[in-house]
């Protein structure tokens, strides 16, 4: 009966020996896995890096250029209110002649006891340039100065 438990005990030994062996070679498998799961993450953590560096350049790049446009269009807008003003200038001007003319115009028609002769139906704005502009060619034809 001894023999046979030793055999029994040596059989069990044995049997934990083979699970044991069989573990340690799926824990080595995993390891490997883990190892190049790693060497990959260290790859796309070295891509991120490098990405993260290009993104700060082309960041830096735009702020540059945001600042030049920023000072260009600033002094655009400086030199279109300058204009601006200018312009307001000369029509407030351009209004003073016409005033003036319009002025010399009226002192300068004779003073007749004649009616004023009855207004021209009214015609729209329309007929009006279009009949201007058909009595100024006709003049020009007649004239030879028609293309």
């Amino acid at each position: 009966m001894s023999h046979s438990l030793g055999i029994v005990i040596e059989s069990l030994v044995a049997v934990l020996l083979m699970l044991t062996i069989g573990y340690c070679i799926l824990l080595n498998s995993r390891l490997k896995r883990l190892k190049a799961d790693e060497h990959s993450l260290k790859a796309t953590i070295g891509e991120l890096i490098t990405a993260t560096e290009i993104a700060e350049r082309a960041i830096g790049g735009l702020k540059h250029t945001v600042r030049d446009v920023n000072e260009n269009l600033g002094s655009q807008l400086t030199a279109a209110s300058q204009m601006s003003a200018h312009l307001k200038g000369m029509l407030a001007e351009g209004d003073g002649v016409i005033r003036r003319l319009s002025k010399i115009a009226i002192a300068a028609r004779p003073l007749t006891s004649e009616p004023e002769p009855a207004p021209a139906p009214k015609v729209s704005t329309a007929r009006a340039v279009a009949a201007a502009a058909e009595a100024f060619s006709e003049r020009r034809r007649a004239s030879g100065l028609a293309a």
